[in-house]
């Protein structure tokens, strides 16, 4: 992978210079918009690898945005807003953003959150295919072909709920999902089920974790949603960890 090229889309100079310099101290390539419209040119003719987004754009609501570039691209988008309340962050990672960084923040943090999403987009594009019949996380291995599951080479025995759910987070490793996507991906359209839902993933974490208070493999994000994270050559994630 050459080096990656972000997109920062942010109309505050102040704001979009910290990012930017950030970004060129760490020797990363950037190009920058300040509108919704200026970046959806950008988005189409620079193909970055992922785009930094503030929500507040003058011209366009970034959840609209969001929304927009869904429907050709999947490079990964990090939200930066002032926008706090679970709610937006719900309606930004539905609306497909890969994860969301509330204002102020730490530049150490927004570089790590870069960190997760490129070796997601490294992944997806030097690892297995999509559509590969084996998916390998650390010592996690789900065999979806013959429906197994192993965990340093001994087999794991989920339920169906379970298992479903493991394999939902696996094919979307290192993006948040939020509870109303799983839940509409795991029950159907008709299921608001959020205590359920926890019951199943602590039930899941006890069966691949070693330490479920300190989870290797699914991430917590408190009120929003959980996340797959991907574990590095030496056995530790490469995401921060959060349990239940």
């Amino acid at each position: 992978m050459n080096k990656p090229l972000i997109l920062v889309v942010e109309d505050d100079k102040a704001i979009r210079k910290l990012i930017t310099t950030t970004l060129e101290t760490q020797g990363y390539l950037y190009h920058t918009a300040a509108t919704g419209e200026a970046s959806i040119f950008e988005s189409v003719s620079k193909q970055p690898d992922v785009i930094i987004l503030d929500l507040g754009l003058p011209d366009m609501d970034g959840v609209d945005l969001i929304k927009k570039v869904r429907t050709w691209s999947n490079t990964p988008i990090i939200v930066v807003s002032a926008r706090s309340e679970d709610k937006d962050k719900i309606d930004a990672l539905d609306a497909g953003a890969d994860d969301y960084l509330t204002k102020p923040f730490s530049v150490d943090e927004l570089l790590a959150r870069l960190r997760v999403s490129l070796r997601r987009v490294r992944y997806d594009r030097e690892k297995l295919p999509k559509d590969s019949p084996v998916f390998v996380n650390g010592g996690l291995k789900i065999d979806y072909a013959a429906g197994g599951v192993w965990l340093d080479g001994k087999e794991v025995h989920l339920t169906p709920i379970e298992y479903k759910l493991l394999c939902l987070l696996a094919k979307n490793v290192g993006k948040v999902l939020t509870h109303n996507f799983i839940l509409h991906e795991i029950w159907g359209n008709y299921s608001n089920n959020v205590s359920a839902l926890r019951v199943f993933m602590a039930t899941l974490r006890k069966k691949i974790e070693k330490n479920p208070s300190q989870p290797r493999y699914i991430q917590t994000h408190i009120g929003v949603g959980y996340r797959m994270l991907r574990v590095g050559d030496e056995g530790k994630p490469s995401g921060e960890n959060s349990g239940d």
